[in-house]
């Protein structure tokens, strides 16, 4: 931390009454909520040039929305459902089958999702500042927050803030402001890091007369058998995209990373681009109907699954998962499986999945999203508290989503109730959330998603 005579010197930006760090969908729907929960100054502040965080830098196909299984319940809703709405008025989503065992899919573009941020944003009346990058943290006499320090190219500058909300993913600003978290790494193998990628030229009927994904994972089991085509695993994933002949994948693994330190976040990033050209050749080579295909794009950084989790008032478990368990202070459902990307034993990587009891969907608990003994900061998105079991089920972003409309509106009933994040009243936010939308009790039937108009799978 930067001494306090230096922190004086510091230009004050602005003042806010909540301050969200970190524009990823967490980060989105906890400014938003704020806004429309009362808050009159919420300010946003975002390293990048756009908002969305993975769901525009990397992936584009939200998961979690919908539990797994035959029969899909919508586990997901309020703001999440507004962006989707959104994105489908343009003919910019569409439903992608139970695939790979996650669960249906919301599929969209992408780029297309920028402007969408944008715009609710806007419409919300949110402060956003891009290429913002938080760098330091102000602390008063009693350890909490007075301020924080973002750099840009005009320099350095303070914004001051009554409440905080930590989006960032990495948890940078509980970092900053020496709040306790647990490493991924430190206690078990952390997840592995994708460089996503997408492909033009793809002749996609060509591709599932040929057997589809059957096909696919024993040509690619087949090429690391043969050592013909030096691929990290022996799976992986492609699907259509929301533009013709197009289509992106999972493939890439790095492991062994530490995606807080520069140094190694420089090489991961050089051996997933490495990764994303060996697979562009195995694909031409060996795939039917990708013989023309060429990458167009490859993910704004590699995609990165787990950093810094911090401890909270309560921390999320593989039990609590796997036993559906129920809370009384939930404010929202996850049914997603745990799905850990991990390095095998021989050397190859591999995916390890985990399903929740027959379908069901576990509460999460609001003190997940509250740092312990902190009375001013919320934390939303993959750095809430969770063991990495748990965590490796809760990152999707339709939770992530509803994380994020969760702890805006809990900062608004803070600062409407002059009282501290631990002691918000729960059955006002809880009402508060279902007003909104937002869904806290498992549905009792199966999911029609003609309710919201979004197109059926293609």
């Amino acid at each position: 931390m930067l001494d306090v005579l230096i922190h004086s010197q510091i230009p004050l930006l602005t003042d806010a009454d909540v301050l969200v760090v970190g524009a990823g969908s967490a980060g989105c729907c906890a400014a938003i909520a704020a806004r429309e929960a009362g808050v009159d100054r919420v300010v946003l502040v975002e390293r990048y040039g756009f908002a969305g965080g993975t769901s525009t830098q990397m992936l584009d196909t939200f998961y979690g929305f919908f539990t797994p299984g035959t029969e899909p319940k919508k586990v997901v809703g309020g703001l999440p459902d507004r962006v989707v709405d959104a994105l489908d008025r343009v003919g910019a989503v569409f439903l992608r089958p139970n695939t790979y065992g996650a669960g249906t899919g919301v599929n969209y573009n992408p780029e297309r999702l920028k402007l969408v941020w944008d715009e609710l944003l806007a419409q919300a009346g949110v402060k956003l500042y891009l290429h913002a990058h938080l760098v330091d943290v102000e602390l008063k006499a009693d350890g909490s927050i007075a301020s924080v320090v973002i750099w840009s190219k005009r320099g350095f500058f303070r914004i001051r803030a009554r409440r905080y909300i930590d989006t960032s993913g990495d948890a940078d600003l509980c970092f900053r402001a020496n709040l306790p978290f647990e490493k991924a790494g430190d206690l078990e193998p952390a997840q592995t890091l994708t460089t996503t990628f997408r492909m033009s030229n793809v002749d996609l009927s060509a591709y599932e007369r040929a057997g589809g994904k059957k096909m696919l994972m024993q040509k690619m089991a087949d090429a690391v058998e043969r050592g013909t085509h030096p691929l990290p695993r022996k799976a992986g994933s492609l699907h259509r995209m929301n533009a013709e002949g197009c289509i992106s994948t999972v493939a890439v693994r790095v492991a062994d990373i530490d995606a807080t330190d520069f140094e190694q976040l420089t090489r991961a990033e050089q051996e997933g681009r490495r990764q994303a050209f060996v697979y562009e050749a195995f694909f031409r080579a060996c795939v039917p109907g990708f013989e023309r295909a060429n990458i167009i794009g490859l993910s704004h950084q590699i995609g990165v699954r787990e950093t810094r989790r911090v401890y909270g008032e309560y921390r999320l478990t593989k039990q609590d998962c796997l036993s559906v368990a129920r809370f009384a202070d939930r404010v929202l459902l996850c049914g997603a499986p745990i799905e850990d990307h991990r390095k095998a034993t021989d050397g190859r990587e591999e995916t390890v999945w985990g399903y929740i009891p027959d379908g069901g969907a576990y509460d999460v608990p609001y003190r997940t999203l509250v740092p312990r003994g902190r009375d001013e900061v919320w934390v939303a998105g993959r750095c809430f508290s969770a063991t990495h079991d748990a965590h490796a089920s809760c990152r999707s972003m339709g939770q992530t989503m509803a994380m994020g409309q969760a702890v805006g509106t809990a900062a608004a009933l803070s600062l409407r109730h002059d009282c501290s994040a631990r002691a918000v009243p729960m059955a006002e936010l809880q009402d508060r959330l279902r007003q909104s939308g937002a869904i806290l009790e498992m549905p009792t039937r199966v999911a029609d998603t003609s309710e919201h108009g979004w197109r059926n799978n293609r």
